[in-house]
């Protein structure tokens, strides 16, 4: 009976990952705003109702949704990282994976934090605020990892950790500009050329 239990608890979850999975799809090719418990029910060949009582409202799936992204985002990007010896060499290798993880996922699939800002800069509510919170999450990592850079003596004393995480985040930003509108093939040559001088213009 127990195992019987385990089986079901399991394949609830499977189907759960699988309209997150597919919610995550529909928000990056349609926006957020195209998310319907619906849309994501003839994705994964469920009922409205089969989806609503594995994630509840339209707003909880837009809000998982979002999670998702996050959570693949960090798991790809600044896990992986946090191996490397802190300071200088995390951060290099959280701008490696950076870079790559932009060029050979989002230029493709879209980013949430990216299109999810310019399509909720101007609404309030639960699902602006919980972007807002996973992208300040993000942005207060990287300062973390800025400050840590300081204390191993990499960076210089004075440096400002909001203007290092300003400036990385403008290159993502112009990475992903120029290479997913403009299809520019050397745009990620170019944001690891500019990483190299924003590192270079805060050595110690």
């Amino acid at each position: 009976m127990l195992a019987a239990m385990e089986a079901r608890t399991q394949k609830s979850e499977l189907t759960r990952a699988a309209i997150v999975g597919a919610a995550l799809d529909v928000a990056l090719e349609q926006g957020l705003e195209a998310l319907s418990l619906q849309s994501v029910a003839d994705r994964v060949g469920l009922s409205k109702s089969g989806v609503f009582s594995r994630v509840g409202s339209r707003e909880a799936l837009q809000v998982a949704t979002i999670e998702e992204f996050s959570r693949r985002f960090i798991a790809e990007v600044f896990a992986p990282a946090m191996q490397q010896p802190k300071g200088l060499p995390r951060m290099d290798e959280i701008m490696r994976r950076w870079i790559r993880h932009t060029r050979d996922v989002e230029v493709h699939r879209g980013c949430l934090y990216c299109a999810g800002a310019f399509e909720l800069d101007d609404r309030e509510g639960p699902l602006r605020d919980a972007l807002y919170a996973d992208v300040l999450r993000w942005r207060a990592a990287l300062r973390r990892t800025v400050l840590q850079c300081m204390e191993q003596g990499h960076l210089r004393a004075g440096t400002s950790p909001e203007q290092v995480v300003a400036e990385v985040n403008a290159l993502i930003l112009g990475l992903l500009y120029d290479a997913r509108f403009l299809r520019d093939s050397h745009a990620a040559d170019r944001a690891e050329t500019a990483w190299q001088r924003i590192r270079q213009s805060y050595l110690a």
